[in-house]
């Protein structure tokens, strides 16, 4: 497979049968989705273990409640492919949405390509005019990048040293200021290839947590850069 798409999924019954679809029918097919599941206590698990009839899907349980961070590098270990992309258990993505960003990383020999995305419920287009800022500016404050729509070279994702372990929330922000700060080329595309859901996520969910994260990356970043 050309291309690994990693999903870890924890209790999300209600979103992840979408999420796994709006994958299937992207107009790339050299691609593998694996997915992992946190130790739902939902029926998320037996939701993902039915589209294992398909060959392109390859489904995985922790024992126990890992975390996002951990079981996003657990899972790009199980890949082989040449590049890695993200994919939320609550989101949706383009059906264009790996073709394009695969062509336009080729095309201009980017190391990472993200995407703008729209909001589900309200059609907000996001980042909506910080996009047009430097990102080296924007990372001071927060993550300018949708993680979700994350196009990844693969040896760039271990040359980075895949998502930091020690950051249980946030874990994208600090993926991205050491990505910029080892001098990797990403690019966003204008166009929103990605729709977010924003209600009842891990960032509302968990907003003290990731809050603490995020300025303790912040600081990492003003520290380092």
């Amino acid at each position: 497979m050309n291309v690994s798409i990693l999903m870890s999924v924890f209790n999300s019954e209600k979103t992840v049968g979408k999420a796994i679809k709006s994958i299937l029918n992207q107009t790339f097919k050299n691609y593998e989705l694996l997915i992992m599941d946190d130790c739902s206590n939902d029926n998320s698990y037996n939701i993902c273990k039915e589209f294992e009839d398909n060959e392109r899907v390859k489904v995985f349980k922790n024992n126990s409640n890992i975390g996002l961070t951990k079981s996003l590098n657990i899972l790009a270990d199980q890949s082989n492919a040449t590049y890695l992309a993200r994919q939320d258990a609550d989101d949706l993505s383009d059906l264009q949405r790996i073709e394009i960003q695969k062509t336009i990383l080729e095309k201009n020999n980017y190391d990472i390509v993200t995407s703008r995305a729209l909001t589900m419920d309200t059609k907000d287009l996001r980042p909506k005019f910080s996009h047009l800022i430097p990102k080296s500016l924007i990372l001071k404050y927060k993550n300018p990048f949708i993680h979700g729509s994350l196009f990844i070279k693969r040896k760039v994702f271990y040359e980075i040293g895949g998502y930091d372990e020690d950051y249980r929330y946030a874990q994208d922000y600090k993926f991205f200021i050491d990505a910029k700060l080892k001098g990797y080329k990403i690019f966003t595309i204008k166009k929103p290839l990605y729709y977010l859901n924003v209600k009842n996520n891990i960032s509302s969910n968990f907003y003290k947590e990731q809050k603490y994260y995020s300025k303790k990356a912040s600081a990492y970043y003003m520290k380092n850069k």
